[in-house]
Parts: structure tokens; sequence; C-alpha cells
């Protein structure tokens, strides 16, 4: 057989091994699903950023894990100038404020700080504690 009859011939093959595996990928992806369900939400703690609204220009949105250990502290600071939330995962804090303190446990929001927020933080207890950080900051 000639070269030009083989290719010819193995185009269909071709074209049916393709398009065998162009399905078969197709069937590997489900339909994307369009309602929420199993899902609990807690309660929604939110904080107003439009004390910031005129100096947006550079700032970016991030989230960390601090893990605080026994007698781990963030020290004194200021929030004037970088908004943020928290939510405690594991452990026990307790956070200060001009005129008192209150405790936190695991599932609690820590605190949404933001101008006139002036705090620290302390892990009293004895295991670690695991406090996720979201917040809106000039690098």
């Amino acid at each position: 057989m000639e070269p030009k009859h083989l290719l010819v011939r193995s185009i269909p093959a071709c074209l049916a091994i393709t398009a065998f595996f162009a399905s078969a990928s197709g069937l590997a992806q489900p339909a994307p699903i369009r309602e929420t369900k199993g899902v609990e939400i807690s309660h929604v703690e939110s904080l107003d950023l439009s004390p910031w609204a005129h100096d947006t220009k550079g700032r970016q949105l991030r989230i960390r894990k601090l893990v605080f250990q026994p007698g781990g502290v963030v020290g004194l600071h200021s929030h004037d100038d970088r908004p943020d939330a928290s939510y405690l995962v594991q452990g026990e804090l307790t956070e200060y404020r001009e005129g008192g303190y209150v405790k936190r446990r695991p599932g609690d929001t820590v605190h949404t700080a933001g101008k006139n927020v002036t705090h620290w933080v302390v892990n009293e207890g004895n295991m670690p504690a695991v406090l996720i950080v979201v917040d809106v900051f000039k690098p």
C-alpha cells in the first residue's frame, strides 16, 4: 500500500480516537451545582469600610493564620490604618481594649477592628490558639 493511501485510511481512525478521549474527559467533570446545602453559616460580623474609602489605592486584602502559643501576645496596636476581622478556630484568647477585656472561645469572632480601636490579644490558656485574621492593609 502506498504511503499516501495509508495516511488517508488512518485519518478516520485518528478522528475516532480523538473524539473518544474528548467525550471521556467531558464525562469526568460534573455539571455545576447551583444551590447551597449542608453548610452552616455563622453569625455575620461586618465592618463599615467607608472611613477608608478615600484611601483605597495601594491597599490589599489578606488572610492570615496566627498561632498563639500559651502566653503568646499580639502587642498593643491600633487599627486606625488597618481594618480587620478575626475568627478563633482553636483555643482561647483574651482581647484587651480600653475599659475592659473579653474572653473568646473557638467559633467566636474575636473582633472587628477599625478606626479608634486600640487593643492587644493574649493567650492566657495552656494550649495553642489559632486565629484567622482578614485585613485590608497597605504593604
